[in-house]
């Protein structure tokens, strides 16, 4: 798993007010309902951001992940997996002790759409129609992001952290999609993912690979002060990719 109970995401760059912060429920278009935690910031959307997290679905330090988006100027929502096959979490957010590992197996690709799509569409509805929006996923959560930059979905650009090629398919990449790598990634070698770029690429999709020697995975952590220089790296990409398709 990618994170402890006390870990929370680095501070980005660019820091602003954020208007409001809280979970809530959202529905499918499937009838499942799924929780989610929503950040926006005080000035226009220009770009929105949906946040897949790891294993344990909507773990506290994604409700900061989102919060740190609104204070970076981007509205966005991260969203729990498991509204299909386990009760939705009563305080928001999944415990520590939640059995992930029963539900992970559960857990399809079509499901992941169908939320993402939930989720896009809340963050247009709450800013404006035409919001460009962007993924950006961690682990199990990377892994989909890799995946969704080859969907139908309608996004923007595609981003994941530490992911794992064997979970993505046999997709090719038709948009910006940005693959952040620990060098020291116990989990996934540096080889396959960097293969698993070259194959991306094929689908005309500009796609950036961002290598960080020796950082081990889930090394994006306020804690790891080792790796502040990286974190500082990640962010600077990660919103240089949200400015560019916002741009349009």
């Amino acid at each position: 798993m990618c994170h402890d109970t006390d870990s929370r995401p680095p501070a980005p760059p660019r820091s602003g007010e954020v208007t409001e912060r809280g979970t809530l429920t959202l529905t499918a278009a499937d009838g499942t309902e799924f929780a989610a935690a929503y950040a926006a910031p005080a000035g226009p959307a220009r770009a929105g951001v949906v946040v897949l997290p790891d294993i344990r679905g909507l773990h506290p330090y994604y409700v900061a992940l989102a919060e740190r988006f609104a204070e970076a100027g981007l509205p966005a929502l991260a969203l729990d997996y498991f509204g299909r096959t386990a009760e939705l979490p009563p305080t928001g957010t999944r415990e520590q002790d939640f059995d992930w590992q029963t539900h992970i197996p559960q857990t399809t690709p079509d499901g992941a759409d169908a939320d993402v799509a939930a989720a896009i569409g809340y963050l247009r509805e709450r800013t404006r129609p035409d919001l460009p929006v962007i993924t950006v996923g961690f682990c199990f959560g990377g892994s989909h992001s890799w995946r969704l930059a080859g969907s139908d979905l309608d996004l923007a650009g595609c981003i994941g952290f530490y992911g794992r090629p064997s979970m993505v398919g046999d997709v090719r990449a038709t948009r910006p999609t940005l693959m952040v790598i620990a060098g020291a990634d116990a989990a996934t070698p540096v080889e396959e993912q960097l293969a698993l770029a070259e194959r991306l690429r094929e689908g005309g999709g500009q796609v950036t690979t961002a290598v960080y020697d020796g950082a081990p995975h889930s090394f994006f952590d306020r804690a790891y002060g080792d790796w502040a220089d990286a974190c500082a790296d990640v962010w600077r990409r990660v919103l240089q990719l949200a400015d560019e398709v916002a741009a349009g």
